[in-house]
């Protein structure tokens, strides 16, 4: 066995943590322009993922996407394919993206809509070609942790297959970003089991950034993992002060200490553009106290 070099040393639980946090991504909502400014916190060259919010005109990322390029991060837009009635209509909308706002990666999901256009599936707009023609270079697919409220776990995994497949035929680098999940095993299972299953591709952990717990129950209700979300809450303690910001400190902690390969952070920010962004700033720069299982933030040095 070959002995470490004399000057190596294990990194600390701090160092560890910085090390998951290096090309963390944060999630957004129809970013306002205070919400844009908020961003600044952020290093320059950071992804933010812009959400596609149902029965929202499909063409309402460009706008976002060309601010979020001014303010010197990288705009990573979903494409809900339900939400076009037409392939000239998404088309346009990625030569808009891309020529507008130099954007080359996207997040493609089906989305929330019950009717569709031409495109019933990501799949659909994957194997179209259309985003290899109008230079895209990465796409993101969705992953489940905790599975999916409506469709079962074997059908989830055929389709994670078919769009990898899919895209790298074609030339793409896939990602795979998950929705977000509280819960560190569940996360770490599916981890394995992507290695399990032959995928080597990077995985961006979706985490609930600084959230009070009435907003973070709300909106894992909505997506179907609430019973987590339940148990983070009495885990901390919490149940009686809904209002208290709650942080993924502790799930950062285990992902830290499991050191899974090939895993980068993805934050939702439900509590916030601005309070995510100066926190995961923060945790990244490694203005940590370690506390326990998880840890709190410094507030900057000055």
């Amino acid at each position: 066995m070959t002995a470490p070099a004399p000057n190596w040393r294990p990194l600390d639980t701090v160092g560890r943590i910085v090390a998951l946090m290096t090309e963390f991504s944060i999630e957004a909502t129809r970013p306002s322009a205070a919400d844009i400014a908020g961003l600044s916190a952020l290093k320059r060259g950071t992804r933010v993922y812009l959400s596609a919010v149902p029965n929202r005109p499909a063409t309402e990322p460009v706008d976002n996407a060309v601010r979020v390029r001014a303010a010197g991060l990288e705009p990573v837009p979903h494409v809900a394919v339900r939400n076009f009635a037409s392939a000239a209509v998404l088309d346009e909308f990625l030569a808009r993206l891309n020529g507008q706002a130099a954007v080359d990666s996207v997040l493609v999901v089906a989305g929330d809509r019950g009717e569709s256009g031409p495109f019933r599936s990501a799949l659909d707009v994957i194997d179209s070609g259309v985003l290899r023609r109008r230079g895209i270079r990465t796409v993101g697919i969705a992953g489940y942790p905790q599975g999916h409220p409506r469709i079962g776990d074997d059908e989830l995994w055929r389709a994670l297959t078919d769009k990898v497949a899919a895209a790298e035929a074609i030339g793409l680098t896939v990602e795979i970003v998950t929705q977000f999940s509280f819960d560190g095993r569940a996360i770490l299972d599916f981890i394995a089991q992507l290695r399990g299953y032959g995928f080597d591709h990077r995985v961006r952990v979706g985490l609930a950034g600084p959230t009070n717990l009435t907003s973070l129950l709300r909106y894992a209700s909505r997506c179907g993992v609430r019973a987590s979300a339940s148990a983070i809450a009495q885990r901390a303690g919490l149940m009686r002060q809904m209002f208290v910001m709650a942080t993924p400190d502790y799930l950062i902690r285990m992902l830290a200490d499991a050191a899974p390969v090939g895993v980068a952070l993805h934050y939702f920010s439900f509590g916030g553009i601005l309070a995510t962004s100066r926190w995961t700033r923060a945790v990244a720069d490694g203005q940590l106290v370690v506390e326990g299982d998880g840890f709190s933030v410094e507030p900057p040095n000055g």
